[in-house]
């Protein structure tokens, strides 16, 4: 059908788009999100000014973690079928949504209890804040990871899927005779056959 064939043609872009954000989101958890200036006057009147970078994950680790699961749901829906698939699908859009909120909150938190700690630390000093561009990467990374798992979830039953010849051995079916005696083992490979997988020929 018309329509399935569009639906199985966005296995491509909608996976790789969802790896690449969930890869940043990931990397981006792990840098710092706010850079703060500090200002204090000193004897002199002057004033000495310094500048601290704070990194996410200090005050904020579950946006890394979430970022982590969303990447991990990636690499298995690549290698499942069925119900499997689409459940990881699921978790998978679960974890995006709550790395979502959970970046987008650290734009009214983060700032004022990183600047409380700064104060309690050097006393009542002027700090000022900025986000740098690692939060607004996280931000986007968090968005796109949302758009690519929703899409997983309504997609995958019309993706691809793995062969079944990648599937772990289930040990069913009959096993492979083995030749008794060195003399059996010899005879079968003269008559071009591979003594240790019963009758199939060599190739």
């Amino acid at each position: 059908m018309p329509e399935d064939g569009t639906r199985r043609s966005t296995f491509g872009p909608v996976v790789l788009l969802g790896l690449a954000s969930s890869a940043l989101a990931a990397v981006a958890g792990t840098k710092a999100w706010v850079a703060m200036s500090a200002g204090q006057a000193t004897a002199s009147g002057g004033a000495m000014a310094s500048t601290l970078e704070v990194s996410a994950p200090g005050e904020m680790p579950l946006a890394a973690a979430l970022s982590l699961v969303v990447l991990a749901c990636w690499g298995v829906v690549l290698v499942t079928r069925a119900r499997v698939r689409r459940g990881v699908a699921v978790l998978g859009a679960v974890s995006a949504l709550g790395l979502l909120v959970t970046t987008v909150s650290a734009w009214f938190t983060l700032p004022d209890s990183f600047r409380d700690a700064l104060r309690s630390t050097v006393g009542d000093v002027e700090v000022d804040s900025t986000f740098t561009w690692w939060y607004a990467a996280a931000l986007v990374a968090a968005v796109a990871s949302v758009f690519t798992t929703a899409a997983a979830v309504r997609f995958t039953p019309a993706w691809p899927e793995m062969g079944a010849r990648y599937d772990a051995p289930t040990g069913e079916g009959t096993a492979p005779t083995e030749p008794e005696g060195n003399i059996d083992l010899w005879k079968a490979l003269d008559e071009g056959r591979d003594p240790t997988e019963g009758e199939r020929p060599l190739d």
